[in-house]
């Protein structure tokens, strides 16, 4: 069956930085025809989406609160994916949690959330002084 596994949260300073990496295993297809979101989830509010990629990375995109700081990336020869986030603020504090989608579209990218079929467990990154 299919696992994601996110790693890489922590308690960072405001103004930082950190990565985080979602780990694939157990896929039907090959990692390549996956679209990957990125999504977070704060205390009382919804699931909310933060960046996506489409296969073969034609497509990406973001979130407005995070343009300019967060980058997305996959490898997929290591069923990896990938969310460098800099200059971090007190409000990307969140669960933040990686999806994955088959897909064969190459510009498929959303980010909302019911398009996404699996999901990891989530890493925590708390963004404080």
């Amino acid at each position: 069956q299919v696992q994601l596994v996110e790693s890489g949260g922590n308690l960072v300073e405001p103004g930082g930085s950190l990565r985080l990496s979602c780990a694939a295993s157990g896929l039907k297809l090959d990692y390549q025809y996956y679209a990957i979101g990125w999504f977070r989830q704060a205390p009382g509010k919804e699931r909310e989406g933060v960046s996506c990629i489409s296969i073969n990375d034609v497509s990406v995109t973001y979130a407005d609160s995070v343009k300019g700081r967060f980058t997305i990336s996959r490898d997929n020869f290591e069923n990896m994916a990938y969310l460098q986030m800099n200059s971090l603020k007190p409000e990307d504090t969140a669960v933040y949690y990686c999806g994955i989608h088959i897909t064969t579209l190459p510009n498929q990218c959303t980010l909302v959330k019911n398009f996404y079929d699996d999901w990891g467990q989530g890493t925590q990154v708390t963004v404080s002084s």
